[in-house]
Parts: structure tokens; C-alpha cells; sequence
């Protein structure tokens, strides 16, 4: 079985076209440190962030959001447009270690394409990266072998991957 080393799963906020401007806040000359006013400021200008974790309802998985042959623009489009529809503005999104490894180019080609897609509907997105911990033996392909059985972190026992 591979051992898959998870130390710290990283929260990074990535906008593209239209909020790209409240990301790019003006670089400070040199080394100086914004003020606690202008922070204040800053974040006050921000929206308050409305949405909820985001998974097309397609895919059972992280690992099929994002493989090739499982990848489904048609489904986010119409299912982010659901969601701004009723005030969402942003979404977590989780990117799973093996869809990179195994076909990198492509991976950064459908995140592309996923966040041209929220951009239409005016939705940021939160990615969670290399996220490979609810599967202790993740594997590519559609499913995931749903009829395992496996012990979770509080000790419980779960069949199948419905994440």
C-alpha cells in the first residue's frame, strides 16, 4: 500500500478576472507594513463571503471533479450558477495530489477552466491543496472502489468513498 504523507492541508484564496482587483492590493513601497487602519480598510471593502463546499453533483470524489475522463464544465456551469443565483459568492474547492501527479498540464488546464467558469457567475474560489486525506488508499479512476471498508480518524468504521 503507498504511504501518502499529509502534514498541513493549505487554504489558498485564488480570484480570477473580475475580483482579481480585490486581491491586488496595492504593494507597499520597500518593506513597510500596511497600517492596522488600511488593513481595516481593506478587508471592510471585501464582500462577505457567502457559499459552502463545492463539488459537482457529478462526480462522487475530489479525484473525479478533476480527472480527465470525469471532468464535467457542463454540470459546474449550470450547477455555480444554482448557487450565485441564490447569493452564493464563493466556494471551497478541493484539489486532489493524484489528479496533479498524473496528468499535471491537464489538472492546470481544467482548474482554468473551472475558475472561468465561477468567474462568469461572480463566484472566488477557495482551493484546498493536495487534499488526500479522507482515503487512506486513494486510487484514480471513476469511483474509487466504493465497496471498501476503512477505519476513520475518530475510529469509526465507513464503507465506500461518498466524499
Amino acid at each position: 500500500m503507498p504511504t501518502y504523507i499529509c502534514s498541513v492541508v493549505l487554504f489558498i484564496t485564488l480570484d480570477w478576472g473580475m475580483h482579481a482587483d480585490f486581491m491586488r492590493a496595492e504593494e507597499p513601497a520597500g518593506n513597510t507594513r500596511w497600517t492596522e487602519e488600511k488593513a481595516a480598510q481593506w478587508s471592510a471593502e471585501l464582500p462577505w463571503l457567502v457559499g459552502y463546499n463545492f463539488i459537482p453533483s457529478t462526480a462522487i470524489n475530489q479525484l473525479e471533479m478533476w480527472q480527465a475522463d470525469t471532468f464535467d464544465a457542463k454540470t459546474i456551469d449550470r450547477e455555480l450558477g444554482w448557487a450565485a443565483s441564490i447569493g452564493c459568492n464563493t466556494m471551497r474547492v478541493f484539489l486532489h495530489d493524484i489528479c496533479w501527479r498524473e496528468d499535471r498540464v491537464g489538472f492546470f488546464k481544467r482548474i482554468d477552466q473551472y475558475l472561468k467558469i465561477a468567474d462568469k457567475h461572480n463566484i472566488r474560489t477557495m482551493f484546498v491543496i493536495f487534499d488526500g486525506v479522507w482515503d487512506p488508499d486513494p486510487q484514480a479512476g471513476r469511483n474509487a472502489n466504493p465497496g471498501r471498508e476503512y477505519i476513520t480518524v475518530d475510529g469509526s468504521s465507513r464503507r465506500g468513498v461518498t466524499y
